[in-house]
């Protein structure tokens, strides 16, 4: 199990509050269009405080187009995304990090000459309060809160075990350790909700093993939401909590891993036959 500091079970804590809405977030007839072309089609679910949703599908269901609409890099034409009782349509997507939505990408999208402690650290630009005039001088509030960030930032080093890799830039590093500096530098948003996009894409049985407990101690040790997009089936069925499935843009079947599974759209899609929408 990794190792969880006081200081992120005291923002676990932090989080833990009392809840003035329903469901942590709410995806409510989303339509989303590019040139009269469909990507999302009337596509609804919720995720709820500490769940594992995943969502499936064959490749062009529209799975990344929907990531994107949630972080409001996209913009859908009809339907609304709420977010803890709030509608988040029209933000652009740093505020939607603000809020608590963070996210990671299907390719590495770190930076290769950075140490693995300075790409962690780009994850707490949402969280800075201080200006670049200030952080330049680096004295003060500025100096404090670099201090602070930069603890946040080796907790989570020391909870995704990679530790020896801290000072190497990321670049030299096996493709399985730089998906879980990513995977980190998500984690050092402070986020409610986390967005994975494929994360064990490419790698091999030991790395995604490693991955899957990850994973799974975000939710569990840190109780942060987790929103999944996977290909590795195995993988889904066997640590979701709930599962979406969609094909070209439309919603087939959600439910739990067992319930898709025995769907019979949900086989349709996979075989490629015509399916039925939910």
């Amino acid at each position: 199990m990794a190792l969880v500091s006081k200081r992120l079970l005291q923002r676990r804590a932090d989080r833990s509050g009392p809840k003035d809405y329903e469901h942590l977030l709410q995806v409510d007839d989303v339509h989303l269009s590019f040139k009269g072309v469909k990507a999302i089609d009337g596509v609804s679910f919720h995720v709820d405080d500490g769940e594992l949703f995943a969502i499936i599908g064959p490749n062009g269901a529209g799975k990344t187009s929907l990531f994107n609409s949630i972080n409001q890099v996209y913009k859908p034409q009809e339907g609304d995304i709420i977010w803890k009782g709030d509608s988040v349509m029209g933000l652009k997507p740093n505020k939607t990090a603000e809020l608590g939505i963070a996210r990671t990408f299907q390719n590495i999208a770190l930076y290769p000459h950075m140490t693995v402690t300075e790409n962690m650290l780009t994850g707490r630009h949402v969280r800075m309060e201080s200006g670049w005039l200030a952080g330049s001088i680096w004295l003060g509030k500025a100096k404090k809160e670099e201090i602070e960030n930069r603890g946040i930032v080796e907790d989570i080093i020391d909870f995704l075990e990679i530790e020896q890799w801290r000072k190497y830039p990321v670049g030299l590093l096996p493709y399985g350790i730089q998906k879980r500096v990513e995977l980190g530098r998500a984690l050092a948003m402070d986020p409610e909700l986390l967005m994975l996009d494929e994360p064990v894409a490419g790698m091999n049985l030991e790395e995604t093993e490693d991955m899957a407990r990850f994973i799974l101690d975000v939710r569990d040790e840190l109780e942060i939401a987790i929103i999944l997009v996977e290909h590795d089936m195995r993988l889904v069925m066997d640590i979701a909590d709930r599962v979406l499935v969609m094909d070209f843009g439309k919603q087939i079947a959600v439910g739990t891993p067992a319930e898709v599974q025995q769907n019979p759209n949900v086989i349709k899609a996979y075989l490629g036959e015509e399916v039925e929408t939910v």
